[in-house]
């Protein structure tokens, strides 16, 4: 392990609550090996909490889709050149961009004549779609660190250097969640039946997703009238939310804080869920589950067009088949979510498929030579700042 004393700056960026776990995670991590390291740069408030006083909110940053994006195209243009004067003024010896590749990689190929090294957190997942992208990559960073097994290998490929570093979810505490506590605390029957609904972090995507699931409701109540919606929700989108669930049929428990989160994933017996991170989050809980999603149509008519794998859920990605169904778009409607939500519900055969399968997942993302990802990465970061002559090890 690479410790060292040499003060050093590090300018570190997140843009959405994602990010903003692993850069404090990462911050933390550096911290330990290297108590006179720094930070300035863009991050929420898990980072804030690690001491970065942020550049400007994340909350700024946190958009996507082909479409969505147009309307703030003149503000994140402003928000990116702030960025780079910054770290123009700043001087960091490190850049590390986590994820955001919209922005983030923008901001690597803004300050490439600068002194400082460059390392991009969370690889661009271009082997998905759009791979030809992977030819303007070069350059951008001195290291890429991956969350996911097979992305080493396909960067090494194409002559980018890239480590695998292990996914953050085996950090959390995601399986760790006290089912009897978060029963007691919103005065749920032992009869009640739990259903996580994770419609997203970002402020772009919430809105799509939270009319159809409202709608999903109505016609579950019918079927299964002890069902009780839990949400679980980022700050940022919190009071979005709220407003939008105030007519539903049946009032969703929304949680704000991690520990209430883990502890829903302990007491659901199913969950609907975006795409992304949040599939693996409930495969380390063994949460059974169903993937939805929704973009603008005109996104996924492009999207269709460029996409280069056969699943978009994680689980099913690593797993390299279908453990969970996908029901996007046009399959992204009230009846078919009703009615996959009660197969979760009913068929325990379907669960147990499933949890098996999850436990299969979890191991491929798990550090290299069992190190947690969060120290891995700083190791990467610590050995880079080494054989560049940026700090002295012990």
């Amino acid at each position: 392990m690479i410790r060292s004393d040499t003060p050093f700056l590090v300018w570190i960026l997140a843009g959405e609550a994602s990010g903003d776990v692993l850069g404090a995670r990462l911050m933390s991590a550096l911290r330990a090996y290297a108590p006179a390291v720094r930070f300035v740069g863009i991050g929420g408030t898990r980072m804030e909490e690690e001491g970065l006083q942020s550049l400007f909110p994340m909350r700024d940053l946190a958009v996507m889709g082909l479409v969505e994006i147009l309307p703030r195209v003149r503000a994140l243009s402003a928000r990116l050149d702030q960025a780079v004067e910054d770290v123009a003024r700043q001087k960091p010896d490190l850049v590390i961009t986590i994820d955001s590749p919209g922005f983030a990689l923008r901001l690597l190929r803004r300050i490439a004549g600068q002194a400082c090294l460059r390392v991009h957190y969370v690889a661009p997942q271009v082997w998905a779609w759009r791979q030809k992208r992977v030819k303007k990559f070069p350059g951008l960073w001195d290291e890429l660190l991956c969350l996911l097994p097979f992305e080493e290998d396909f960067f090494r490929q194409h002559g980018l250097v890239a480590r695998f570093v292990g996914h953050p979810v085996i950090q959390s505490s995601a399986c760790q969640g006290d089912a009897e506590r978060f029963r007691r605390k919103y005065r749920l029957s032992e009869s009640a039946r739990v259903l996580v609904l994770m419609p997203g972090s970002r402020r772009s995507e919430v809105p799509r997703l939270l009319p159809v699931l409202g709608k999903m409701l109505t016609l579950l109540q019918r079927m299964m009238p002890d069902v009780v919606p839990v949400i679980p929700v980022s700050p940022v989108v919190a009071a979005t939310v709220l407003h939008q669930t105030v007519q539903w049929p049946v009032k969703p428990v929304i949680v704000t804080d991690i520990e209430d989160k883990h502890d829903a994933f302990a007491a659901a017996g199913a969950a609907l869920t975006k795409s992304g991170t949040s599939t693996l989050e409930l495969a380390m809980a063994g949460v059974p589950m169903a993937v939805t999603y929704r973009v603008n149509p005109l996104t996924a008519m492009m999207a269709r067009r460029l996409i280069r794998v056969p699943y978009v859920a994680m689980v099913n990605l690593l797993a390299k088949r279908e453990i969970v169904p996908e029901l996007l778009q046009e399959k992204c409607n009230p009846h078919t979510l009703a009615r996959a939500v009660q197969r979760l519900f009913d068929k325990p055969e379907v669960a147990l498929r499933q949890k098996a399968a999850f436990k299969e997942v979890i191991n491929s993302l798990k550090g290299p030579e069992g190190c947690l990802p969060a120290d891995a990465a700083a190791q990467e970061v610590l050995t880079l700042l080494v054989r560049r002559g940026k700090i002295i090890p012990r």
